[in-house]
């Protein structure tokens, strides 16, 4: 069972519904108690990095959350902002983030004044996988997946680096830390890709 955790931010019923396509069994956990059957955990998210971190906070599901993924190892899955929130800390807030990855989110360099790259980073853009297996098992050719974002995640450990892509300077945009894995873009969003790496992510 796929537990796709509702704190009121986040595509989770575009989630859903890619893991009833594949015939998957997954829930939408509104509380603590919806994680305990859970083999599999996605946290996804969207807006600002405080906001977010508060929001689950409110949810009353952050320490059920810690229980699974820090004492039970349930593999878990954060999506955009909720990749960044696996972080200790964002450049965007001043909130704690949940600690799981010895990690910062730092803010998108936008490039020289006379020049300047668009931010947020919006749109398709090619990733690419340190390993073709795990998350990305199965893709052949270089995927592209739709990112929305102005802050990366940045790994203390490059051993935790799983693709990366580039935006002017390459980022790490998955990361993998023993089970608890992060992806900046929109799996969701991304047609056939980001329906096998969800895939993928369900037999982990």
């Amino acid at each position: 069972m796929i537990a796709i955790v509702d704190y009121g931010l986040g595509n989770v019923q575009a989630i859903a519904n890619i893991y009833k396509r594949l015939d998957l069994p997954c829930t939408l956990a509104r509380q603590a108690s919806d994680l305990a059957p859970a083999s599999h955990i996605v946290l996804p998210g969207v807006g600002a990095f405080d906001w977010a971190m508060s929001r689950l906070e409110q949810s009353g599901m952050r320490a059920a959350l810690d229980d699974a993924v820090l004492q039970q190892q349930k593999p878990v899955l954060g999506i955009c902002v909720g990749m960044q929130m696996l972080a200790r800390r964002s450049d965007e807030g001043t909130a704690a983030g949940l600690g799981w990855i010895d990690a910062e989110v730092k803010r998108l360099d936008a490039g020289p004044a006379d020049n300047p790259r668009q931010l947020p980073h919006m749109g398709w853009n090619d990733v690419k996988p340190q390993s073709k297996e795990g998350l990305f098992a199965g893709f052949d050719d270089l995927p592209r997946f739709y990112f929305l974002h102005s802050y990366y995640f940045a790994p203390n450990d490059p051993a935790d680096r799983l693709a990366e892509s580039d935006y002017g300077t390459p980022f790490a945009c998955a990361v993998r830390h023993g089970h608890i894995h992060g992806v900046q873009f929109h799996p969701e969003k991304s047609h056939a890709w980001g329906i096998q790496l969800l895939k993928n992510f369900a037999t982990l």
